[in-house]
């Protein structure tokens, strides 16, 4: 059984020699997009909460 994890962890070792890692400007690149994305998703949510909002109080009163 600890033959099998340790040449397991040797494999794992092996393989991340193979991986592409991403640069620094790729991981800033990705973050800003992701945080763009989730200020825009934020704000279109709240609009089309507020217009559901507006909705309610008109049919409910």
């Amino acid at each position: 059984m600890i033959k099998k994890f340790l040449q397991f962890i040797r494999d794992v070792r092996q393989e991340m020699k193979y991986v592409s890692w991403p640069t620094k400007a790729d991981i800033k690149e990705s973050t800003t997009v992701v945080l763009v994305m989730a200020i825009i998703v934020g704000i279109f949510i709240a609009i089309v909460d507020n217009i559901f909002s507006q909705l309610i109080k008109l049919i409910a009163f």
